[in-house]
């Protein structure tokens, strides 16, 4: 079994690196998802914002995966296939997008709105990512991987909401995945001791209804069992003493978004 990759602060600085490339990507998306696009228009963006800035995505001919986004579609959980579907009003798209520059990777995700959606899963959508900050603020030296999960776990399920047990977090910095493997949901105090050098994808993976997914005959596109949206949030952030440092960001996604509302 792999032991964890633990990196240098030079290191962390080039994953932040990756970060910010992966972090322009995100905005340079947001502008475009509207209702009538395509998805795979969406994966033709993000393939050539990467590329035109130094970067490669991560994503693309991972394992076979044939795209450089992952887009899933309402109640599809992860790793969905941009397609010649138009986005339409009441829509949740949920936009996966990893980058490697100058050999380290970076991993980031948002769930975003089309149109107008019912209040039940834009409650979703706030509570999942109000669960990814949680879990971060718990992403400190000294205590464990399973002080994460337990936050994740214990907002979403006060909130209603079911929480996906198949897929989880990872480390990510010089692969797409690395150990450890970061569950959302655990017990306090349980779990790899979180150390310095330590970097993760923390990523909350919450369903509007029952925990339980399904497997798609295409390998890779997960959705909810009982058909009910899913919502997706995820950081790259780096284990540090008091007060984790997140090296992705949501800030040009939103900058976006605002400029939307007007």
């Amino acid at each position: 079994m792999s032991k964890f990759i633990f990196k240098t602060n030079e290191e962390i600085e080039l994953i932040k690196q990756s970060c910010d490339i992966l972090s322009k990507t995100h905005g340079e998306i947001a502008k475009f998802v509207n209702e009538g696009v395509t998805t795979i228009s969406l994966d033709k963006v993000a393939k050539e914002y990467i590329g035109d800035n130094g970067g490669v995505p991560s994503f693309l001919n991972f394992n076979g995966f044939p795209w450089s986004l992952c887009i899933s579609l309402n109640d599809q959980v992860v790793h969905g296939f941009p397609s010649t579907y138009q986005l339409r009003d009441g829509d949740i798209v949920s936009i996966d997008c990893g980058v490697i520059f100058k050999g380290y990777f970076s991993d980031s995700a948002y769930t975003y709105a089309i149109g107008n959606i019912q209040p039940e899963t834009q409650s979703l959508l706030d509570v999942t990512k109000q669960c990814l900050a949680l879990a971060i603020e718990k992403a400190i030296v000294g205590n464990r991987i399973g002080d994460i999960g337990f936050a994740v776990q214990n907002w979403a399920e006060k909130s209603g909401f079911g929480v996906v047990r198949e897929l989880v977090g990872h480390g990510v910095g010089t692969k797409v995945h690395e150990k450890p493997e970061v569950p959302n949901y655990g017990s306090r105090g349980s779990g790899m001791k979180l150390e310095e050098g330590m970097v993760l994808a923390i990523e909350p993976m919450i369903n509007l209804g029952k925990a339980a997914v399904k497997f798609w005959d295409d390998g890779w596109t997960v959705s909810t069992r009982d058909k009910s949206p899913s919502a997706h949030f995820e950081h790259t952030v780096a284990i540090r003493r008091g007060k984790a440092e997140i090296l992705s960001s949501f800030e040009y996604i939103e900058e976006v978004l605002n400029k939307k509302k007007f």
